[in-house]
């Protein structure tokens, strides 16, 4: 399914739902960031995806990172919690759903990079190299304001 995503655009179209979703900003132990190029919108970002009904949240994260990378992770901690009415994904079925995700800082623990289904490309990035990647601004925010951070302080917002 194709989305386009819409930060602070005037043109925007009206959301029609919210659905609680996860990213993760995961880093290696040399300080790389895992990466995906979305098959949905063909950007760069950090793994992530919708929050399923008999899971909690955190095992959430750790099946859409694996589904989405092939990359086991363990759960340190939330980067933060993102619900700006001003995002919104339209979709083309007409679904046009309001941000609404919770960012969590993650280690890999296992598993080897893959594609999949919603990821034409995964590979780990230096972050001085994520200038040259085609990144949405909402998570450029999760990344360089938030995700590499020092941990401690969580975003709300």
């Amino acid at each position: 399914m194709a989305r386009v995503d819409y930060f602070h655009d005037p043109a925007a179209p009206r959301a029609n739902s919210v659905v609680p979703s996860v990213t993760a900003v995961v880093r290696d132990e040399r300080g790389r960031l895992l990466m995906i190029h979305r098959t949905d919108n063909d950007l760069w970002s950090i793994p992530g995806g919708a929050h399923d009904i008999g899971e909690s949240i955190a095992q959430t994260v750790v099946r859409e990172v694996d589904e989405e990378t092939g990359i086991r992770i363990r759960v340190l901690g939330v980067v933060g919690l993102y619900t700006d009415p001003g995002h919104v994904i339209a979709y083309d079925d007409g679904e046009v759903r309001q941000q609404f995700s919770i960012c969590f800082r993650a280690l890999p623990i296992g598993g080897e990079l893959r594609t999949s289904s919603e990821s034409k490309e995964v590979r780990w990035v230096r972050p001085d190299h994520l200038d040259a990647l085609g990144i949405h601004r909402s998570i450029r925010l999760r990344i360089f304001a938030h995700g590499l951070g020092r941990p401690g302080g969580v975003h709300i917002g």
